[in-house]
């Protein structure tokens, strides 16, 4: 398989070498601009690759580079806990990211399976039991989804971000500019796992998460093509009606520190937007559930998300792979909108 990291490093390197291009407008993805900084309408597929590039090297500028395949050791997959149930059987685990480094996560292997089975990495929301609540071992029913989709007999695993459950590291120390990296790095080492297990097929992947979670898989599968599907509940808007533009909220220690300290904590300055994010995505399949009375990630914002990222899926002829559901809610994963979305995981990896 084609070392995904090592490309994109090798895209970092080029990218702090000549920095990408700027564009002010990122409602406009349909447009790429040339070495001589000349903006051409986007006509191909060659022409989005290009575009596709800026997008992923500008994010590096305001989350690091992605760390070198060299940074890989092996995974040295540990069991500290068994626990069998009808359904499954759910690991607490820890696994080997980088040197002298551990995510803790919980592993669950559906019971009845006779071929290789797919995964799908489940990622937290902002609560001190991190990987617990996915797992379905305490905080709110709607987030259980690491439990309800092994029940449908995924593979699922549910780790820990940096400093959240069981999981204590300091992303910095490690050489690490945002947290937000750091977070990527585990969780592309997390595919790494799903992909050695004999239970799994490792060509169908996808992630799911909620608010932190969510944002995080929208940045996994920007950056990291095996996930095949991806699920974003409650996880972003456009950086411009992020609380009126001004992005203090994504810049602590938690995050990326440099949209304040480079970008000034201003909607205007960032190199780039989820508009982006989302269309570098395309063609693998998305489903957003962004409901009607999220305080944390305003709605008009994320419609100029999917709005922006269409064009790139119909590029694509895509444009049943990128789907979203509003039900009448605040900050929340119902019931409904999950069956929802686990219906539309089933339709992409099974």
């Amino acid at each position: 398989m084609l070392d995904l990291v090592a490309l994109l490093l090798a895209m970092g390197q080029a990218s702090q070498a000549v920095p990408p291009p700027f564009y002010a407008d990122k409602l406009n993805l349909m447009v790429v601009r040339d070495e001589a900084g000349r903006e051409r309408p986007v006509q191909t597929l060659a022409d989005w690759q290009k575009r596709r590039g800026h997008i992923l090297a500008n994010l590096e500028l305001v989350t690091g580079p992605m760390p070198p395949g060299s940074k890989r050791v092996p995974l040295d997959v540990q069991t500290t806990e068994e626990v069998r149930e009808a359904a499954f059987t759910r690991r607490r685990i820890t696994f080997a990211t980088e040197a002298d480094d551990r995510v803790p996560a919980y592993l669950f292997l559906p019971t009845r399976t006779v071929d290789r089975v797919p995964a799908v990495l489940c990622l937290h929301q902002t609560t001190s039991l991190g990987k617990g609540e996915p797992a379905g071992l305490g905080g709110l029913d709607n987030l259980h989804y690491a439990r309800e989709l092994a029940e449908r007999g995924y593979v699922t695993l549910a780790p820990d971000y940096p400093n959240y459950g069981e999981y204590v590291c300091d992303p910095y120390a490690r050489g690490y500019v945002s947290a937000t990296m750091k977070g990527i790095w585990n969780h592309v080492r997390a595919l790494d796992l799903l992909q050695s297990l004999p239970e799994v097929d490792g060509a169908r992947l996808g992630c799911i998460g909620h608010s932190l979670g969510g944002h995080n898989t929208i940045f996994l599968a920007a950056f990291d093509e095996r996930i095949k599907v991806a699920v974003s509940s409650c996880g972003f808007t456009s950086f411009a009606k992020y609380m009126g533009g001004d992005l203090a909220g994504w810049s602590h220690q938690g995050y990326m520190p440099r949209i304040a300290a480079v970008y000034h904590a201003d909607a205007r300055e960032m190199p780039v937007d989820f508009t982006e994010i989302l269309g570098a995505i395309a063609p693998r399949a998305v489903f957003v559930n962004a409901p009607l009375g999220d305080s944390n990630f305003e709605l008009s914002g994320v419609q100029d998300c999917l709005t922006a990222a269409a064009p790139v899926y119909a590029l694509h002829q895509a444009q049943d792979q990128l789907v979203a559901l509003h039900p009448d809610c605040g900050h929340d994963f119902p019931l409904e909108a999950r069956q929802q979305a686990y219906v539309f995981v089933d339709r992409v990896l099974k």
